[in-house]
């Protein structure tokens, strides 16, 4: 990507709503730094949002006359703290959206491990019940990368993500694409199956 299309503030202009959505909420979780929970954000139909809750959409700063309003499509409204100590698939189990809501997103903190290290992975971790130990592990291994995944799908079945590294920190470095994180993607997608 040449630099030609980036605005003076070094944002990539994402056309799709939900991927500017995504950075949007990337951006605002950098701005918190890092070591930070899991945050889950509702994302409401910004226009929609106007016409039937006023009030609601002032408080957000979505007035008619702000033109990010008219941009911007989707609205991430932050939700509750997760609970702590509760794992992710069983805190989203939990979830059930209002029709107001068009999709969600959630931005959480993971090690990973590069490709070259993956095959260092000892076979008994590999396995399911093993993820405490194999997290521990990755954890523990000097080539980890620390991750901030941010991963939203709307109700239809669209869905996006973007994965910033820490040792990248910066808007510029931001990957984006739809399958990065296909686990979490469609644990968020189950909150909108009845």
């Amino acid at each position: 990507m040449g630099m030609d299309n980036l605005p003076t503030d070094g944002t990539p202009i994402a056309a799709d709503p939900l991927t500017r959505a995504v950075l949007e909420i990337d951006e605002y979780a950098a701005g918190m730094g890092w070591d930070q929970p899991a945050r889950l954000f509702a994302l409401v139909d910004t226009a929609q949002l106007r016409a039937q809750q006023p009030e609601l959409a002032g408080q957000l700063g979505m007035d008619e006359e702000s033109e990010d309003a008219k941009a911007a499509s989707l609205t991430p409204v932050e939700q509750d703290e997760l609970p702590p100590g509760t794992p992710l698939d069983e805190f989203l189990a939990t979830i059930a959206w209002p029709d107001a809501v068009t999709g969600c997103a959630l931005t959480v903190e993971r090690q990973m491990l590069p490709p070259s290290a993956e095959a260092s992975v000892p076979e008994e971790l590999q396995h399911e019940g093993a993820e405490d130990r194999l997290a521990r592990w990755v954890a523990e291994h000097p080539e980890r990368q620390e991750v901030r995944m941010t991963v939203a799908v709307l109700r239809d079945g669209k869905r996006e993500a973007a994965v910033r590294l820490r040792e990248k920190d910066s808007k510029t470095e931001v990957l984006t694409g739809e399958g990065l994180v296909p686990g979490l993607a469609q644990a968020l997608a189950a909150t909108f199956e009845d």
